[in-house]
């Protein structure tokens, strides 16, 4: 019996000393922890684990790696280098399923560089930290440990674990097992402050599910504690420091999650970190001045068991929690008496709102938000709140000295001596109007092998919409840029069709006499021996239209007449060279027709070729498709009118819009409301007749006259005087109040039948031409819309008129620009690219670096059309519009020119409403815009725009020479940009990979300067790579997409 009580004594003693002072769990722990490493070698890591839960790994974008890596690879990345983890570290973490071990860090966040490895964006979370323990105040320390862990930092116990407290760890198990018994016996947690900061880092939900997570969260603990060694007072310093840097305190509105101390403090109760650490700081020498500030943090620390409660519903119970544990730590020494009673004295009040920081000006951060969007689409984001959160730097294209000198020139265009020092005060510049009203934007790229780079994108519009590819603007003769290569591809088409052909096949071809430009084709390559494409484009650029303003086209489903923008031009007969270089509309407006007839009657499946033959199949098919048209059209015009109004609201509506006469009236109700009764139908009747609506027999009469089912919906619209569409929709809405345009559009199709009936009668045959020439030109728009999105025109529609040769149909600056980039890539379409290397989870065993690989290109313009168009575009500059910029911008060698090319475009968008004979009743104007889309040398290429929305436009006259004029006044801005580096760089990812060298050869040359660096202090060799980082702070508010409807009208350009 002694040996056994002497042994239990033994045991007893060892458990004791194990516990206090953890000799042989520091022998085990930090045998094991030695074989947990990573290394960062070249080229994609075979065998990589990656976590995939917990609110830590979760918010630093860890958790999203495993789907992340392989989308951007395949978006046309490739991993340049990443970690390799050690064979114990995946069995702990991929078989046994610990936490990973690592030294973790306690800020992340999303950092943005420009190529030249610079800053533009730093959003570190949470922002508020304590560097190191050092510059926590002891008081704090104190509080902190009596209050979670007192044991923690005994510095007689070298290698204590800290991650299991013996007396602690069997309190908990003796109440738990209390509790199997009696459920009313208080719970007491066997958590550690090490243990805590496992569970709220990386258990699913920052909770503790079961026995086996807490055994995960002990295990995890002890083995990051012995990280360093046997001796573990360092990483127990380090785990005060983490976890008030970490603790989660719930969130706040408009914020997000509030993590660590110094967050909670600005959040929960608007006090500054700063000042209250150096209040904190000496707490003791002036303890009425430190009361608040520390009964503030207190409370925080005891919140962290239920923040969302007690900064909810529960706040009173935090105050008491607090007074509390004021009491405690005042009767065991942590604090003295006097800090307490003033403590006590104060009311806790959290909800005040935190200072504001600094507004940052979307001006300034246009190139930013850029680069945000477009990395949270390549990496799915769920949105920029997340995004800001990522562990991740992001190399972008932007040349931040460029952007930032170009963002500063479109903000001072609204200063009137800048205007005059600049020459922006003359004729069709800025000479009428405010010019604090008009919103410009500019945009430059870059062609390479990897894309087409961003090296700026500006505008001066203080908010978060991107004028460059946000809005919908009519950039008015811009679009003769897009017709000349329909026009060209045209030309390229039906030279590979008959180009082989001899002569005596091509004159035996019949054509229809409104396919004028494959009857020049053919009349071309009859004549000429040299059939070469080229020669065939030359003589394409030569043939010459009529400029006259007097014939009327029958487009757009009725006649219409254009004018030039200068009068002098309607008298020429240019060439398509000159129509482009002097901007001549009614010459565009003609060859638009030569290249819609060609798409409507000999493209490849015209419907035309078909009713041309006589084939009357395709005749109802082109009267069908017509029907189609007309009915979207109509349904879409009513459905603007009637759409957000209630039931209830509708009837009245549609009423006012018809004369008020009985029987319309009453037609009106019954077909609104079939199923009301004759009370409901006479009270409506009253309501708006008086006296006028008769007696109630006559209104009886009328309400059994038209009774539902005795007129068809034709018939009802002919009686009514309104359009047969428009009485449906009203009751087909009066129905489904919650009905979409697509639901609406998809139910009429039933009713087409009646409605059109009239046009497929044998008597309409007048009406049938018209009908089956405005189905034709449909279907022409649709082909040549198809090329024009080919080519990045970003919207689905075009207008099907001869006006969307000068800018009926809209465009994005940025989209014109891309078009230029076409051309300038040979007919080569490469992707814009903004974002061209990723360092994700730098310091971890997760970090993997990604550079964009080089891409192909797709063709989508021969070569000889975009060689073609290029020279078009540098008469422009040398002969046309753009003229004052010639010789604008110089070379290395001051005496040599750079190549400069373009297009100019005035939209002045306005609302007409026209008499029947053509005489304009009214004009409102909607907008006004000016553009010029450029190329400078080989490689760049880009936008300059003007804009002033709304009515207030009228007030401006600017044309096109504004956005020249400014592009002429920033050359000296971007000289620096345009030409060759003296390293004779100029790109941002390397030569060696923008070659294709193998990066697994020279991973450190392959990033831009400044990005990644060496650190060969870090792990020995291989040596890793660790991201720059930027420290300082930049807020940023959600960002919002703002779409700009333009009317149909029809533009007068330049």
């Amino acid at each position: 019996m002694r040996l056994v009580a002497l042994a239990l004594a033994a045991v007893a003693a060892w458990w004791w000393v194990e516990t206090h002072h953890s000799t042989l769990q520091a022998r085990f722990f930090s045998t094991i922890a030695q074989g947990l490493s990573y290394w960062i070698a070249p080229g994609a890591s075979e065998r990589l684990w990656l976590p995939q839960s917990g609110p830590y790994d979760i918010r630093l974008g860890y958790s999203r790696m495993k789907a992340t890596l392989p989308h951007l690879v395949s978006s046309g990345y490739s991993i340049e280098a990443q970690a390799r983890q050690s064979f114990l570290f995946r069995q702990l973490t991929g078989t046994f399923g610990l936490y990973p071990v690592y030294k973790q860090k306690s800020q992340a966040g999303l950092a943005i560089l420009d190529r030249h490895g610079e800053p533009l964006y730093a959003s570190p979370h949470p922002e508020r930290q304590y560097a190191d323990f050092d510059s926590i105040p002891p008081l704090l320390v104190a509080t902190l440990l009596h209050v979670e862990n007192r044991e923690l930092l005994d510095d007689k116990r070298p290698s204590y674990n800290p991650a299991l407290e013996g007396d602690r760890l069997a309190l908990a198990l003796l109440t738990q097992a209390a509790r199997s018994v009696n459920a009313e016996v208080s719970r007491v947690g066997g958590s550690t402050l090490a243990t805590q900061l496992e569970k709220f880092r990386h258990s699913p939900g920052g909770r503790s599910r079961d026995v086996s997570d807490k055994i995960r969260q002990l295990l995890s603990a002890s083995l990051r504690a012995y990280l360093l060694g046997e001796g573990t007072l360092e990483a127990r310093r380090r785990i005060v420091l983490d976890y008030l840097n970490s603790v989660p305190l719930g969130a706040a509105p408009g914020y997000g999650e509030i993590i660590g101390l110094g967050d909670g403090l600005w959040l929960r109760y608007g006090r500054d970190f700063a000042d209250a650490n150096r209040i904190l700081m000496n707490a003791n020498a002036d303890p009425e001045a430190a009361a608040g500030t520390y009964k503030e943090a207190l409370s925080l620390i005891v919140a962290q068991r239920r923040p969302s409660a007690f900064f909810g519903e529960r706040q009173e119970r935090l105050s008491a929690l607090t007074d509390s544990y004021l009491r405690i730590l005042a009767r065991d020494g942590v604090i003295a008496p006097a800090l307490r009673d003033a403590a006590l004295a104060v009311k806790l009040a959290p909800g005040r709102q935190p200072l504001a920081p600094p507004s940052a000006s979307f001006i300034e951060r246009k190139a930013v938000n850029a680069a945000r969007v477009a990395l949270a689409g390549e990496l799915n984001a769920r949105s920029l709140y997340a995004l800001d959160r990522y562990d991740l730097v992001a190399g972008t294209t932007f040349d931040g000295p460029t952007q930032a000198a170009a963002a500063g020139f479109l903000a001072q265009l609204s200063d009137e001596g800048f205007l005059r020092r600049n020459g922006l005060k003359g004729a069709r510049l800025l000479a009428r109007g405010d010019p604090r009203q008009v919103r410009f934007s500019f945009t430059l790229y870059e062609a390479s092998p990897l894309g087409n780079l961003l090296r700026v994108q500006a505008d001066n519009l203080d908010q978060p919409l991107d004028l460059n590819s946000g809005v919908k603007l009519d950039l008015g003769s811009s679009a003769k840029l897009r017709t000349l290569i329909t026009y060209l591809e045209t030309v390229a088409e039906l030279h590979q069709r008959y180009g082989a052909m001899p002569r005596e096949a091509l004159e035996s071809i019949a054509l229809p006499r409104e396919d004028r430009l494959s009857r020049w084709a053919l009349a071309y390559l009859a004549a000429k021996s040299d059939r070469t494409l080229q020669h065939m484009l030359e003589a394409a650029m030569q043939r010459r239209y009529s400029a006259h303003p007097a014939e009327a086209f029958f487009t757009g489903g009725g006649r219409h007449a254009f004018r030039n923008f200068r009068r002098e031009d309607d008298a020429r007969v240019p060439t398509v060279a000159e129509a482009l270089e002097q901007s001549i509309n009614l010459a565009f407006v003609r060859l638009m027709r030569d290249v819609v007839h060609y798409h409507a009657y000999e493209a490849a499946g015209a419907l035309g070729s078909e009713v041309r033959r006589g084939g009357e199949e395709a005749r109802r098919r082109a009267l069908e498709r017509f029907a189609d048209q007309d009915r979207r059209e109509f349904l879409q015009r009513f459905w603007h009118k009637y759409r957000g109004k209630a039931p209830d609201e509708l009837l009245a509506a549609i009423a006012a819009s018809v004369r008020p006469l009985p029987g319309r009236l009453a037609l009106v109700f019954r077909s609104v409301e079939p199923q009301a009764d004759f009370a409901a139908f006479e009270r409506f009747m009253r309501e708006r007749l008086g006296e006028r609506a008769g007696s109630d027999a006559h209104l009886r009469r009328r309400y059994a006259a038209y009774e539902p089912g005795r007129f068809d919906l034709a018939d009802r619209g002919y009686l009514a005087r309104l359009h047969p569409l428009e009485l449906w929709l009203v009751a087909y809405l009066k129905q489904h109040p919650r009905a979409s345009f697509a639901d609406a559009l998809a139910a009429s199709a039933a009713e087409a039948p009646v409605v059109y009936r009239w046009l497929f009668k044998s008597t309409s045959r007048r009406a049938q031409e018209r009908a089956i020439a405005i189905a034709l030109e449909a279907a022409a728009f649709e082909g040549i819309g198809a090329g024009w999105r080919r080519l990045g025109y970003p919207f689905e529609r075009l207008v099907p008129s001869f006006a969307s040769a000068i800018g009926a149909s809209a465009d994005r600056p940025a989209s014109l620009a891309e078009l230029v980039g076409v051309v300038i890539n040979g007919g080569l379409r490469r992707p814009p690219v903004s974002i061209d290397a990723l360092h994700f989870a730098a310091d971890t065993p997760f970090e993997t670096l990604l550079a964009r690989r080089p891409q192909p290109g797709e063709r989508v313009l021969q070569s000889e059309v975009a060689d073609s168009v290029r020279r078009a575009l540098l008469g422009v500059v040398e002969n046309g519009t753009a003229r004052r910029l010639k010789g604008a911008f110089r070379g290395p060698d001051p005496a040599e020119t750079l190549a400069l090319g373009g297009k100019t475009g005035t939209g002045d968008h306005r609302f007409d409403t026209f008499a029947p004979g053509g005489h304009v009743l009214s004009s409102r104007v909607v907008n006004r815009a000016a553009t010029f889309v450029f190329f400078i040398g080989e490689r760049h290429f880009g936008a300059v725009t003007a804009f002033v929305p709304g009515s207030q436009a009228a007030a401006y006259d600017f044309t096109s020479a504004l956005p020249v004029q400014i592009l002429k006044a920033m050359a000296p801005i971007l000289r620096p940009l345009l030409l060759p580096r003296a390293d004779g760089t100029g790109a941002d990812v390397p030569a060696r990979i923008a070659a294709g060298e193998s990066a697994a050869r020279s991973v450190p040359a392959a990033w831009p300067p400044g990005l990644f660096r060496r650190d060969r202090d870090r792990y020995g060799a291989p040596a890793p790579f660790i991201s720059r980082r930027s420290r300082f702070l930049a807020r940023e508010s959600r960002d919002m997409t703002v779409p700009i409807g333009i009317a149909r009208a029809l533009a007068t350009s330049s």
